[in-house]
């Protein structure tokens, strides 16, 4: 019975590697359960955060503080991040290990980007606009629900990170694979939950 590794060495991996071993499909199914769960737990987040939204009290409104032009430049990042990761699969099922790589590492660049246009921004808020996270129930909420996400965003970084540095060392094979393809829909999970932020969050803050 050949190892894993040596089945990516001769190129006898299947077309969909994540979904060779009774295992890796169990992987799959485990993450879709557990997406649900962190679906369930950004909805509360938003629920809290529209009955929140226009408790400002003394400090900024929506309106007053949201600079759209930065915010959809931090969008148009992250969802070009989805589609470089959905390039990332397509190598993977054609096993071709180096595109594989590049196609990971250039989506982490695009979060990293995104990261720092998020930070860029709180840094604005709190010290040009003196919006903290009590200055209102508004602002509570406001950081919570987008700050939560920020950090979803930095721990799929550090995943899709250590995963580039698994193929390195590994190679692609079906215990690396699933791996891979888990981390791209969680990947696809955090710009879905964000296309949610912008509209509910910037986008209504804008027009209410």
């Amino acid at each position: 019975m050949t190892s894993p590794h040596t089945e990516a060495v001769n190129g006898q991996l299947p077309h969909e590697p994540e979904k060779a071993t009774l295992e890796g499909r169990n992987k799959v199914l485990g993450f879709w359960l557990f997406l649900g769960g962190e679906a369930v737990l950004f909805g509360t987040l938003f629920a809290t955060f529209l009955a929140l939204r226009n408790q400002t009290v003394e400090g900024p409104t929506a309106n007053e503080l949201f600079h759209l032009p930065l915010v959809g430049a931090a969008t148009f990042i992250l969802l070009v991040s989805s589609l470089t990761s959905v390039f990332a699969i397509q190598a993977m099922h054609k096993h071709n290990v180096k595109k594989l790589i590049f196609w990971l590492i250039v989506t982490v660049i695009l979060g990293l980007g995104f990261l720092s246009l998020e930070i860029y921004e709180f840094y604005e808020y709190v010290v040009h606009k003196n919006f903290g996270m009590t200055t209102s129930a508004f602002s509570s909420a406001f950081y919570t629900l987008v700050g939560f996400h920020g950090a979803h965003v930095a721990f799929g970084i550090a995943w899709i990170g250590i995963l580039i540095g698994q193929l390195y060392k590994k190679g692609l094979t079906v215990v690396t694979a699933p791996k891979i393809y888990v981390s791209a829909i969680y990947w696809h999970f955090i710009d879905v939950v964000w296309v949610f932020i912008f509209t509910v969050v910037y986008l209504l803050g804008k027009v209410v």
